[in-house]
């Protein structure tokens, strides 16, 4: 019996479909705040901040791992629906909401942890959704792209951990814009589009990010966003990142001359 702690976007229903075709039992707990899985009845509705109930579910499943995926919001810590575990928990919590999303991640896992339940990787049953190193498109990153490349990793090494952050945009060697709390697609908008290719897409898990419960994810409307911005490459890491629709991507990516790369 498997856990799994599921927020939104497309990649938890490719957990569930590969999950179905191998046949193993499960159960969902959903953290979304408009209730997307409740057609399954293996679905439970359960506030984040309610820990035993969580505990108490997990245990009464007889389950050792779990894992988390898709955009799990984070509410207001003002709006969170407490049980007696949830307000032990709480100063634990608000620490965590004070540092970002990521920490909040991190401190549940170590709390399951701590209760013997081991979190496994979003993709431990869809390995096929990250990508090796290599270009994967017609077009390839030239030498000065790659020069650009390396100074948005250096940007991005530079961050807080527990920073929002986990893309940005380069041109001409400078981080033109970075990922606030809004997520990446907000910020391929507000890039300014010009008649030439303008910057390229880096997205990489951030410094000492567990990968257990945040991979960085792009799919085909990332790729869509990028034309309308007229960038001219995405890059991602090796094995570390959730790529979804990839073949409609790379079809896409071909034909719209944007290059797709991964280190």
């Amino acid at each position: 019996m498997i856990g799994l702690f599921l927020g939104g976007t497309d990649f938890p229903s490719l957990i569930l479909k590969k999950l179905k075709k191998k046949r193993k039992k499960y159960f969902i707990i959903d953290l979304t705040k408009k209730n997307l899985f409740k057609k399954y009845k293996n679905s439970y509705f359960i506030s984040i901040g309610k820990f035993g109930e969580i505990l108490k579910l997990i245990h009464d499943k007889k389950c050792k791992k779990v894992l988390f995926a898709g955009k799990i919001e984070k509410p207001k810590i003002s709006n969170l629906k407490l049980d007696f575990k949830g307000f032990y928990y709480l100063p634990r919590i608000i620490k965590a909401f004070k540092l970002g999303d990521a920490a909040i991640l991190k401190e549940l896992i170590n709390i399951l942890n701590e209760n013997k339940i081991k979190v496994i990787k979003s993709n431990f049953f869809n390995p096929e959704l990250t990508l090796n190193k290599g270009t994967y498109t017609k077009l390839k990153p030239t030498l000065d792209d790659l020069k650009e490349i390396g100074q948005g990793l250096k940007y991005l090494k530079k961050l807080s951990p527990y920073n929002h952050t986990q893309a940005v945009i380069v041109k001409n060697n400078k981080v033109i814009k970075k990922e606030t709390s809004r997520g990446t697609k907000k910020m391929i908008e507000k890039t300014i589009r010009n008649d030439q290719k303008n910057g390229i897409l880096i997205k990489f898990p951030k410094k000492k990010q567990d990968l257990r419960a945040d991979l960085p994810t792009i799919g085909f409307d990332t790729l869509m966003d990028c034309k309308k911005a007229n960038l001219k490459g995405i890059v991602l890491k090796s094995k570390e990142n959730i790529f979804l629709d990839q073949k409609k991507s790379i079809y896409f990516a071909n034909k719209n001359k944007i290059f797709i790369h991964i280190l």
